[in-house]
């Protein structure tokens, strides 16, 4: 999972060093979230996301699926403006605060500003001889290149599998 550093506030760059992908290691499982949109909200979607991940050892969907019932029907949470990328390594699934969990086709799936774009890099490289690390930095490149919200201050995190 790959994610650009940039954070901005209107047209302007607040920061270009973010690490918007992070690993998480509930109960000694290996989990791979990234995060797009307000940071603040974000970090409290991850911890929300590592308590519910505890709760259900294993069961990455389960976990998943609470966290977005609890985002789309408390009062709090559903003001907060993210949303989050999960995976542990076999499993994709993207979180909204509309209740969504999309298990994107293809094993690719992109959210934030440059999104889009790295999504359509990502599923044109994913049929070449690359690795999905290879493809994820070369993706998150063409979308910096394009996106004038992506900077190319890319964090990868790897899950062996």
């Amino acid at each position: 999972m790959a994610g650009d550093g940039q954070v901005s506030l209107g047209q302007t760059v607040i920061k270009g060093t973010a690490r918007k992908v992070r690993r998480l290691q509930p109960g000694g499982l290996e989990i791979v979230v990234g995060f797009a949109g307000s940071t603040a909200d974000a970090f409290t979607l991850l911890e929300r996301l590592e308590v519910k991940l505890e709760a259900t050892p294993g069961q990455l969907q389960r976990a998943c699926v609470e966290l977005a019932k609890d985002w789309r029907t408390d009062k709090y949470l559903q003001k907060l403006e993210a949303m989050l990328i999960v995976s542990d390594g076999a499993d994709l699934y993207v979180v909204t605060g509309a209740g969504d969990v999309l298990e994107p086709e293809h094993d690719v799936a992109a959210i934030g500003s440059g999104g889009n774009y790295a999504l359509a890099a990502g599923r044109a490289l994913i049929e070449t001889e690359m690795s999905a690390e290879q493809v994820a930095r070369r993706a998150m490149e063409i979308a910096a290149d394009i996106c004038v919200y992506t900077n190319g201050n890319v964090t990868v995190e790897t899950i062996e599998k």
